[in-house]
């Protein structure tokens, strides 16, 4: 059963700006550690990744499907413990690393990353921008085309990895993979709406609606009290 809003702990929020995708999952793991241990309460990171390819733990190799031209514009390869097959970060995609204790939160898997997932239709709305789920597969769509994917882990029921949606991403390097294995293109807001965004803005749309999905209040803090987290 879920805990009412008032029984819920602060969430706190950090923006961390572009960081690499080993380096933010170092903080990851650090972060769930120390949620595992009771160090630290529930945690959610906002970033952005240098270009880069994953693979979760159900990706397959021939989803990768130039790897010369990868190589060439040295874009790296990481595979790493998300659920999901193979996905492209990079700058002007927004990504949210959640670390909860799902236990706390009443949520099985399948309810988490549904919320997850109505975060995001949630952002999307606030721009006027109508997303959807499609049966049997995860991610955010608009119309056929996926505008957030999602990939997550879980241990002793902390979570790690979480969400990308699409914003002003150069949606060109999602052209050399087979995204997430569904053979359907890549989307963003800046192609649905025609403009570019601003990320920070976008952030704070994705916070308050993360806060209104999960039912629980968030303090954004500065970058300097994340390392009493850890």
């Amino acid at each position: 059963m879920e805990q009412s809003n008032q029984e819920k702990p602060v969430c706190r929020a950090f923006r961390l700006g572009v960081i690499d995708y080993e380096a933010a999952l170092k903080l990851q793991n650090q972060l769930a550690q120390a949620r595992i241990e009771e160090k630290t309460g529930d945690v959610l990171l906002l970033l952005q990744h240098p270009p880069v390819i994953t693979m979760g733990k159900s990706g397959k190799v021939h989803n990768v499907l130039d790897p010369q031209a990868i190589q060439r514009k040295n874009i790296k390869v990481i595979f790493t413990d998300r659920g999901g097959d193979v996905t492209y970060h990079g700058p002007g995609q927004l990504v949210i690393y959640p670390i909860l204790n799902l236990r706390l939160h009443g949520l099985s898997v399948p309810g988490y990353v549904g919320k997850l997932e109505e975060a995001a239709i949630r952002t999307l709305d606030r721009y006027g921008i109508k997303a959807r789920r499609i049966e049997k597969l995860r991610g955010v769509w608009v119309g056929n085309e996926k505008v957030a994917a999602l990939g997550v882990h879980l241990s002793r029921w902390i979570s790690k990895h979480g969400l990308a949606l699409n914003v002003n991403t150069n949606l060109d390097p999602f052209e050399l993979i087979n995204p997430c294995g569904t053979g359907r293109r890549a989307t963003s807001m800046a192609r649905i709406l025609g403009r570019e965004l601003p990320m920070e803005e976008v952030e704070t749309l994705m916070i308050e609606s993360f806060a209104e999905v999960f039912g629980v209040p968030i303090s954004q803090e500065p970058l300097e009290n994340l390392g009493a987290c850890r």
